[in-house]
């Protein structure tokens, strides 16, 4: 057997996207940091005794790195859904055979220990993080927050026995300057004079309490949604713990009906390319780095939007996104991106496309009976 696999070594899971893909792919890291505190024991997806476990492989040949994985028990998702269902993530592999086999057959068999009795990846760690592996367009390069991986890797899975489910997309407003204006209407128009509807200000001072309201709207407008679990305070800010440092408050936006929260759409400025730069690992030059990046980035991404159940189908929507893209031009970004959005919502694919987006890639989740 040439290929030995290791179990959380954390600099070899950092290291094994850039060996496997090599410098000139499109993939680009979490920050090493970022990284390793999602894999830690403090992250409230596993830190609790009944929310779950993780943990994570690396792959080597000869001394020399060719893959990864992590493999985890999402305990709140398995009980609201009442299923066993273990996940892999961060399934990052050269176009070796033998050894992407005993990555999934460590993730595999980690799991069927745990009583699990299904297996679906990507999950990078959860429905609210990066998620999927790419299908088809390979050479767009990913916004923060979207995935990508190379052609093989979905080869692999299919030869391992994993089967492609829950198609999604990811979309960009590549002409952001000259997209079309979101067509609104007159309900469009009486929801932006009724003084009940109020644009909430996002400042330094309010960001923390507007992110609360952001994350109460998305649990509340995605509890339907297949695959999601309602977003603790403590996970949601887990995950956003530095989003006030790269926040540009003109992209983002909550909206208030009678001093409520009523929607919200969350865009972030695209950090990819500074985190290309720096190779996702914090120097003497980074701070250099960050400062040139944010005064020429023109790239934002949306993370997030949605509508409180009560006021869905209203209009409302189109209201927020066009008050956002308005900013968006103004404030001189030329390109938006979207992360996942899946086929079997297409009200939000029509709304995308309608604000000018298209397609970049094609997802799937793949999966198997263990």
């Amino acid at each position: 057997m040439t290929v030995t696999i290791e179990t959380e070594n954390f600099g070899a899971f950092f290291a094994a996207p850039f060996a496997a893909y090599g410098a000139g792919s499109p993939y680009v890291s979490p920050l090493k940091g970022d990284l390793a505190r999602f894999l830690s024991a403090g992250n409230p997806l596993v830190s609790g005794a009944d929310e779950g476990a993780l943990t994570y492989f690396t792959a080597h040949r000869h001394g020399e790195i060719v893959g990864r994985i992590t493999a985890h028990e999402h305990g709140a998702s398995n009980r609201l859904h009442d299923v066993k269902r273990g996940y892999f993530g961060f399934f990052d592999c050269a176009d070796d055979s033998e050894a992407a086999r005993m990555l999934l057959a460590a993730a595999e068999d980690w799991c069927r220990a745990r009583g699990l009795n299904e297996i679906a990846g990507n999950f990078n760690l959860t429905a609210m993080q990066q998620i999927g592996v790419v299908t088809d367009g390979f050479e767009h390069a990913p916004y923060l927050d979207q995935i990508w991986s190379p052609p093989h890797i979905a080869r692999l899975l299919e030869e391992n026995g994993y089967r492609a489910t829950f198609p999604m997309a990811t979309m960009e407003v590549a002409q952001l300057q000259s997209a079309p204006e979101i067509s609104l209407g007159a309900k469009h128009r009486a929801i932006m004079e009724d003084p009940d509807f109020e644009f909430a200000p996002i400042t330094r001072a309010t960001l923390s309490k507007r992110l609360d309201e952001a994350r109460e709207i998305l649990n509340a407008s995605f509890a339907d949604n297949p695959m999601f679990v309602p977003v603790s305070a403590e996970e949601f800010h887990f995950q956003a713990k530095d989003m006030k440092w790269v926040m540009d408050k003109r992209i983002s936006a909550v909206l208030h009906h009678r001093g409520k929260p009523a929607g919200c759409v969350i865009c972030v400025p695209d950090l990819n390319p500074f985190l290309r730069k720096i190779r996702s690992r914090i120097g003497i030059a980074t701070p250099w780095h960050f400062l040139r990046h944010r005064m020429s980035n023109t790239r934002a991404v949306l993370i997030f939007a949605g509508i409180m159940p009560e006021l869905q189908g209203k209009g409302i929507n189109p209201v927020i996104l066009d008050h956002v893209m308005r900013n968006a031009k103004a404030a001189g970004y030329t390109h938006m991106g979207n992360t996942w959005i899946a086929d079997v919502n297409p009200m939000s694919l029509a709304q995308a496309e309608k604000a000018g987006s298209s397609r970049m890639h094609r997802l799937h989740l793949f999966g198997k009976s263990l």
